[in-house]
């Protein structure tokens, strides 16, 4: 199992519309041959910062499964004009 890590900091004022949009998009990533779960957590200190965390059979059930995919482009149209920053992505593995 790969995990997926991605913090998200949303532009001010946008954070209500964000969740909405974010829900919608959640049936395009579950989609995806290889994807486990996903969950959105909220930073309690910054308002508009969150954490995407996406669970994957294989790194690249992400990378070219998703990534490559039509449900990617419309994900992509729902979420990514809220960042700003555009977020780093980065997958880890257990350890222990």
């Amino acid at each position: 199992m790969i995990l997926e890590v991605a913090i998200l900091y949303v532009k001010k004022g946008f954070e209500s519309q964000f969740e909405v949009d974010f829900a919608r998009a959640g049936k395009y990533i579950s989609s995806i041959k290889g994807y486990q779960s996903h969950s959105l957590k909220k930073c309690v200190e910054q308002n508009n910062k969150y954490i995407l965390l996406v669970k994957w059979d294989t790194i690249t059930s992400h990378t070219i499964g998703f990534r490559a995919s039509e449900a990617y482009l419309k994900w992509k149209e729902l979420l990514h004009h809220y960042y700003e920053p555009f977020p780093v992505v980065e997958h880890y593995e257990t350890v222990f």
